[in-house]
């Protein structure tokens, strides 16, 4: 493994859960970042000391980093009102990867599992200014943290950090907002360029009305013309697979996915392994997600981790839970966790020229990719004698920029969390609880709206090559244009005109 200079390390050090996982920065395993704050001030003070990269690119990729660093913690101190961060760095799931040796990583994870009361007193220190949405919408995750523990010393550590954020559900501040201001701030200074609200929600209603009208055109190739589509839609996902059977369903569909993916080739790099399977007991909270071969670690398998429904829940709660996995939503998932997805996506994210652009990777062109395959494989001609499929991306893809509208509305103040949830109510097929979920992740999640803003400047770049490049425009050249540039800030991916 390279190792990293003075500046990169910096940002990797105020990154350590992101830089362990997803960058494959092993260096990292049995720690935690130090988030009290002292060690967010000491850490801060760092960045930007040293040469910048040599390469052009590389330099203002890192330094969009610095500044994002910069908003977040210094500007923001996220750190004292969001436990997510905190949730984090206490999370030991990615040690059930099998990225190593099992010793090895049994011994990394007992590490750091020995570092929890320091951690949380840590974040005890930090977190002064929990919302209460906030705390109520991560309760769960925090009590859900210490799954499958028996560590005496880390279990009493654990339990202070739930007591603490469990005050902050009444005691906390009932505003979870950032203000307009904080909000462009955090997804602007992030992506490397800067943001009106205004405009990029109004974008955000003219793409839900993009997406409803072909929703309607799609639900009328199968025969459904006449009916309200959102109604089509809540009577196909009622059609799955069982809780025994979902695996499987995942499984073939992946095969088909990288198959297709690679007849059309429209991603530079077919190789690796991807295997699908249960997802591990610290990974249950997610339905489906993609584990990827990490660009810092040797060669080794993907793994596209799936979770049915447990079998001791109520049955109409299972029943819900399958819905996701339907015959017209599982297809649609599938292409985006692998491939021309997120797996692919990881392949190229190994052979990126430098070690800035395989280690910083922005969320919004993580997300944004993948959400963007969705629709190229419609454009492509994948399953083109089934429309389920084509609904099943028009309903995700509606599902992400209600998550835009949404997180816009609630951090401007113009929407509170329950006007969020009848937004979901009214331009999805989400409904009740699901749809108060979705809503609510705004308050801790403020960028979730990354999905449809990175699909949408890729989309907008795609037609600025074809414009640029005329005869020369290929998907190949596109696609491999943007992925040799590792997973960039949205404001530099126009880099490859």
């Amino acid at each position: 493994m390279t190792e990293l200079d003075a500046r990169l390390r910096a940002v990797a050090d105020l990154i350590v859960a992101e830089a362990r996982e997803g960058g494959g920065r092993h260096e990292y395993d049995g720690q935690i970042q130090d988030l009290s704050p002292e060690g967010v001030r000491t850490g801060l003070a760092r960045l930007g000391e040293g040469p910048a990269p040599q390469d052009e690119h590389d330099a203002r990729h890192l330094s969009v980093f610095e500044e994002s660093l910069r908003t977040q913690f210094a500007e923001l101190e996220l750190h004292r009102k969001n436990p997510l961060i905190h949730l984090s760095n206490l999370d030991l799931a990615g040690y059930d990867r099998d990225y190593g040796s099992a010793a090895d990583r049994a011994a990394a994870k007992a590490a750091h599992l020995a570092l929890w009361p320091e951690a949380v007193d840590q974040a005890v220190a930090s977190l002064d200014q929990i919302p209460a949405p906030v705390a109520k919408s991560l309760i769960g995750a925090a009590r859900g943290l210490a799954a499958g523990i028996d560590d005496e010393a880390a279990l009493k550590a654990h339990a202070r950090l739930v007591a603490h954020i469990e005050r902050a559900t009444t005691e906390g501040d009932p505003d979870a907002a950032l203000g307009g201001q904080g909000l462009a701030r955090l997804m602007g200074t992030g992506e490397g360029l800067p943001v009106d609200l205004g405009k990029l929600a109004e974008r955000a209603d003219a793409e839900r009305d993009r997406l409803t009208a072909l929703l309607t055109e799609s639900c009328a190739k199968l025969g459904k013309g006449g009916r309200a589509p959102l109604d089509v839609v809540r009577e196909l996902v009622k059609d799955h697979p069982d809780a025994d059977g979902v695996i499987e369903a995942a499984r073939i569909g992946t095969e088909q996915a990288i198959a297709f993916t690679r007849e059309k080739d429209l991603v530079p790099y077919h190789d690796g392994e991807c295997l699908v399977g249960l997802a591990p007991e610290s990974r249950r909270w997610a339905m489906a997600m993609m584990a990827w071969n990490s660009p810092g670690e040797p060669e080794g398998p993907s793994w596209y981790y799936i979770t049915p429904p447990e079998p001791s829940w109520p049955e109409q709660d299972q029943a819900e839970w399958l819905e996701v996995f339907s015959s017209t939503t599982l297809p649609a998932i599938n292409v985006h966790e692998v491939a021309p997805g997120h797996f692919s996506h990881a392949r190229a994210l190994r052979r990126a020229p430098s070690e800035v652009r395989r280690l910083l990777q922005s969320m919004a062109f993580v997300e944004g990719w993948a959400h963007y395959a969705e629709e190229l494989c419609v454009e492509e001609g994948f399953a083109p004698d089934d429309p389920r499929f084509e609904i099943g991306v028009w309903v995700e893809a509606l599902i992400r920029v209600t998550r835009l509208a949404c997180a816009i509305g609630v951090h401007t103040g113009q929407m509170t969390v329950e006007d969020g949830a009848r937004r979901f109510e009214s331009d999805t097929h989400l409904a009740g609880p699901a749809a108060l979920s979705e809503a609510r992740r705004a308050s801790f999640d403020p960028t979730y709206g990354r999905y449809t803003w990175g699909k949408l400047l890729i989309m907008d770049l795609r037609e600025r090559a074809k414009a640029e490049w005329g005869a020369g425009f290929g998907l190949q050249r596109f696609h491999k244009a943007l992925f040799d540039l590792g997973s960039p800030p949205l404001g530099l991916i126009d880099a490859i005109l």
